[in-house]
């Protein structure tokens, strides 16, 4: 079994979703002794934004020396998200989306022929079969129901750009209201840290 951790808070030691997020790997290889473990830090790794030249480069055009490295760090996280059975994401919510280092994640890795391909009747994704599980920090309250839901482009988003690459099993593990006081963010993490406990049993 192989599992792809994906850390994105630019918030280090103090980011709610990286500690989260290591919670649920932890689970995993408590559970699951011959579990494999690839680890993608975009704040400290970042993969550069998708580009006219990255696109080129796709296409078989030659490739400058300063772009080289980063199409061989876009493979090599292409190659990484193929070969897992299990994603596990750490996504705060940024200014009600997700950071940009993740989205340009998402970018290299949603390519044509290898996520997903156009057939006649429109797209299909080529990623079913994996688990994906979101650890989803948030400063504010944004769930449905709530009176700021429909500013939520995070947790929408990344529903819609892995259920267009085929991945169907998707679980939201979420730590809301956490810049809301103490009290809190201590209860939205012992609530997320509860969740992720019970995952991988």
């Amino acid at each position: 079994m192989k599992l792809l951790h994906v850390d994105s808070s630019i918030l280090g030691q103090g980011s709610v979703s990286r500690e989260l997020s290591a919670d649920v790997v932890a689970t995993f290889r408590s559970r699951h002794a011959d579990i494999e473990v690839t680890r993608l830090d975009l704040a400290v790794t970042p993969i550069g934004h998708l580009t006219a030249a990255h696109l080129a480069a796709a296409q078989g055009a030659p490739v400058d020396d300063a772009l080289k490295s980063d199409v061989a760090m876009g493979q090599v996280a292409l190659d990484a998200f193929l070969a897992a059975d299990i994603v596990v994401i750490g996504a705060p919510m940024y200014n009600f989306g997700v950071p940009s280092q993740l989205k340009a994640w998402i970018d290299r890795i949603s390519i044509a022929g290898k996520t997903f391909r156009y057939e006649a009747h429109g797209p299909v994704g080529l990623c079913g079969g994996k688990k994906l599980i979101v650890v989803s920090s948030r400063g504010g309250v944004y769930s449905e129901g709530s009176p700021a839901a429909s500013f939520d482009h995070q947790e929408t988003y990344l529903n819609a750009a892995f259920g267009f690459l085929g991945i169907t099993d998707v679980t939201f593990i979420r730590a809301e209201g956490v810049a809301m006081g103490p009290e809190a963010r201590s209860g939205a993490m012992a609530s997320a840290k509860k969740e992720a406990a019970a995952l991988a049993a």
